[in-house]
């Protein structure tokens, strides 16, 4: 309740006392009735009080249609001074501003990271939703660990929630595979009805070959990837307890010293014997899954979606381990070789040809580069191969099919620390992302536009001449800068590349001239390349400073951050401009993979050329 001056009038509202009143409603947006109910102030005096906060800023109004007006915090970061943590048990999500590294590490433990807003580091605030998975995952052997996690860095205690918690942790523990002491593979479930009722509905004869109890199933090899899919979207995960292949032991000494997450990472990766490494561009993945190399110890087959990213691998095993070079080999249409470690392409390794020679080698280790692709139907063949450890590593672990569930079923979990805490630590420099909307160049490029349908509207608006005239202008602003100017269309890519005296790479340019000129980039020998979708992922161009975005716009999120990766290391502020055809579809396709890296941190602006 509100105190009152002698004249019996309530105190104007502050925006603590509004705070106070989402944290007690359980609620983010909250109509004048409900400040009213949790301030003790009448409806009028919450109104007339909440407008005042909202022309003063503090507060956000939004008059929604058929509804009363809500009011919303402008942003979470200003509405104190230190930390402050504010539960929504109902709704499972947490929000913190300004929140410590400490706490965003414990939360990072059983809640997943939906959006970081705010304009500076340090004022950002975090919005953090428990789903299943995050539950399902948790790095914990026991209920109680997980329960003593939640309580340690959650407000208070809620019944409601932990029960849920609870009910979600016993839930991942209910089915497990392992292996017969005759050699085949069992699915086991706790009770007979999840065999009967679930799993044995789900799965036909060609999946569980024999029943072997009530409780029990004769499971087929060569299924054990769509076995746990189709439970874990039943909303079962399956615990995998086969005694699978260790691989001949490797001795391995890592030389490098590494950064405190990178070592929790491995930690918590042998902890669990499987999982994703999920971090920004620059964040030193590659240098993590080497390090988990070395603890393992065994034979290690290394996969990657093109030769470039096998080459850089075996490039950073030299320069980080103790490995020679007879120890390390690449397999792929432009070398065939196995040693105690490989890097393979994922098309090789999926060939019939091949994989009789990956099936029949003992692996105690299989990296899964970029293991967003694993989904796919070209590259999920891999996913079968079987080693006791897998590890995936991805920037963006998105998809646009919605299929990304897929790749911690048939990898495993996910592993990492929020891109805000890594740019607000230093580690990795956080670029500036400014969208810029670009007119019509002239009437008879907007009417060829407007004339055209489907697919050919959105090529002309990618290819609009205006584009061209707007990456010189960005080029000679920035002219000492490292640049990298990315197309979607080889026409486009070609008639820039003219018009800047520049290389243009693409997957038709030679692989020995991609190597080249890759090369003199990152020597300095060159300072402008544009490139096509082939420099998205995976190609190592340490220190672009300058990234212009010509077209690609009708792209996934994941390129967007793919793309703006390309500038984010450890050290140089970047920039990266997005151009987007002003009154097209480039401006929504711009805005929605810009927001996916405003929700990772990463601040957006947006600007009309003119």
């Amino acid at each position: 309740m509100t105190e009152e001056d002698g004249d019996g009038a309530a105190d104007d509202l502050t925006i603590d006392a509004f705070y106070d009143a989402v944290e007690a409603a359980e609620r983010p947006v909250l109509t004048a009735s409900q400040v009213a109910r949790e301030t003790g102030r009448t409806q009028a005096e919450a109104r007339a009080d909440l407008d005042a906060l909202s022309a003063d800023g503090p507060l956000e109004r939004v008059d929604v249609e058929a509804d009363p007006v809500v009011y919303y915090p402008s942003s979470w970061g200003d509405l104190a001074a230190r930390e402050r943590v504010v539960l929504f048990p109902t709704r499972r999500q947490v929000v913190v501003d300004q929140p410590t590294q400490y706490t965003r590490a414990m939360l990072a433990d059983f809640a997943h990271l939906v959006d970081s807003t705010g304009t500076e580091p340090g004022t950002r605030g975090y919005l953090y939703e428990i789903r299943q998975e995050d539950v399902w995952a948790a790095p914990f052997e026991e209920f109680p660990e997980l329960l003593a996690r939640m309580r340690s860095v959650l407000p208070r205690r809620s019944p409601h929630l932990e029960e849920w918690v609870e009910n979600q942790w016993k839930r991942a523990r209910q089915f497990r595979l392992r292996t017969h002491e005759d050699g085949y593979v069992v699915l086991e479930a706790d009770r007979e009805e999840l065999m009967g009722n679930v799993a044995r509905q789900k799965l036909d004869e060609t999946v569980l070959q024999a029943d072997l109890s009530d409780t029990e199933s004769w499971v087929n090899e060569r299924e054990i990837g769509h076995v746990k899919r189709v439970l874990y979207e039943a909303g079962y995960p399956v615990v995998d307890e086969r005694d699978l292949d260790s691989g001949e032991p490797l001795d391995v000494e890592l030389t490098v010293d590494l950064r405190a997450y990178q070592a929790d990472w491995r930690d918590r990766f042998l902890d669990q014997r499987s999982g994703v490494f999920v971090g920004p561009p620059g964040s030193g993945k590659t240098v993590a899954a080497i390090s988990v190399l070395a603890a393992v110890g065994g034979e290690t087959l290394i996969l990657v979606p093109s030769r470039e990213l096998a080459g850089q691998w075996r490039t950073e095993l030299l320069a980080h381990t103790d490995l020679d070079e007879s120890q390390i080999d690449e397999y792929h249409g432009g070398a065939k070789e196995v040693r105690p470690v490989t890097v393979a392409t994922y098309q090789t390794a999926g060939m019939d040809r091949h994989r009789s020679l990956f099936d029949s080698r003992g692996w105690g280790l299989i990296v899964y580069d970029e293991v967003q692709h694993i989904p796919s139907d070209v590259y999920r063949r891999s996913a079968d191969l079987q080693t006791k450890h897998r590890l995936g590593l991805s920037a963006t672990p998105v998809r646009e099919d919605d299929r990304e569930e897929e790749i911690f079923t048939l990898i495993g979990p996910p592993i990492g620390t929020d891109w805000g805490a890594l740019f607000d630590a230093g580690f990795v420099q956080e670029p500036e992302v400014e969208i810029r909307y670009v007119p019509w160049r002239d009437d008879e490029a907007r009417n060829e536009w407007a004339s055209a349908d489907g697919r050919e509207r959105h090529v002309a608006a990618a290819s609009n001449p205006a584009k061209a005239d707007e990456v010189r202008r960005l080029r000679e602003r920035h002219g000492d800068a490292k640049a990298l100017v990315f197309v979607d269309y080889l026409d486009q890519g070609e008639r820039l590349a003219g018009d800047l005296g520049v290389p243009f790479v693409s997957g038709e340019t030679p692989h020995h001239v991609r190597q080249r000129l890759f090369e003199e980039f990152r020597q300095c020998e060159r300072r402008t390349l544009v490139v096509s979708r082939i420099a998205d992922e995976g190609i190592d161009l340490p220190n672009a400073e300058l990234a212009v975005v010509a077209s690609g716009l009708g792209g996934s999120r994941r390129q967007g951050a793919q793309r703006a990766g390309r500038t984010m290391r450890p050290a140089g502020a970047a920039l990266v401009y997005v151009l987007a055809t002003r009154g097209t579809s480039e401006e929504d396709f711009a805005q929605r993979q810009m927001n996916h890296l405003a929700e990772k941190g990463i601040r957006v602006h947006e600007r009309t050329v003119e």
